[in-house]
C-alpha cells in the first residue's frame, strides 16, 4: 500500500478527491490527512491571491473569513468532510488539525507514518510562491520523501 501524507487548507472538492485517489493508478493509496486552519495570516497576500485569479469577490470578502482560533471548528469540519469523501472513494484515511507548527507536524507524521510522499493541495499563493516561502517549498527541505504541489479546485468551478 502507498502512503500519502495530504496537507489540506480547504475541504477537499469532488474533482481534488477524484485527482488525489487516482495519481498512483490502480494501486490502494493510504492517506493521512493534515488540515491546516486559516492562520493568522496576511489578508493582504490572499487578497493579492484572489485578484491574481479573477476571484474580485473573494478578495473583497477577505475580511469576513474566521482566522486563527475562530477557525479551528470550521477546519475540524473540513476535515471530517474530507476523510468522508476519501473514504466514500475507496482509499483509507485518517486525519487531523494541525494547529500550530505545520511543517514541523508534517514532518513527525512522515516518520510515524513511513509515508511514500507528502501532496499538498492548495490555492496558488503567488506571493509566497515567488519567494519560495509556500508549503511545498519548505516542506522540500524537511520531509525526505517526494513532495507534490496540486492546486485545489475553487468551490465555484467544483459545482
Amino acid at each position: 500500500m502507498f502512503t500519502t501524507v495530504l496537507m489540506i487548507e480547504k475541504p477537499l472538492a469532488s474533482a481534488d478527491v477524484e485527482l488525489v485517489t487516482t495519481l498512483h493508478g490502480e494501486e490502494h493509496v493510504s492517506f493521512v490527512v493534515l488540515m491546516q486552519p486559516r492562520g493568522d495570516q496576511d489578508r493582504l497576500l490572499r487578497a493579492v491571491d484572489d485578484v491574481a485569479l479573477g476571484y474580485i469577490e473573494d478578495a473583497t470578502r477577505e475580511h469576513e473569513v474566521p482566522e486563527g482560533k475562530d477557525a479551528e471548528d470550521s477546519a475540524e469540519r473540513s476535515l471530517v468532510h474530507s476523510l468522508a469523501a476519501l473514504k466514500a472513494n475507496g482509499a483509507d484515511a485518517v486525519g487531523e488539525v494541525v494547529e500550530h507548527n505545520p511543517l514541523d507536524r508534517l514532518t513527525e507524521v512522515v516518520a510515524e507514518h513511513k509515508a511514500d510522499e507528502v501532496v499538498v493541495l492548495t490555492a496558488p499563493h503567488f506571493v509566497e510562491e515567488f519567494f519560495h516561502r509556500d508549503w511545498t517549498s519548505r516542506a522540500r527541505h524537511k520531509v525526505g520523501v517526494p513532495v507534490l504541489k496540486l492546486f485545489a479546485q475553487h468551490e465555484s468551478e467544483s459545482s
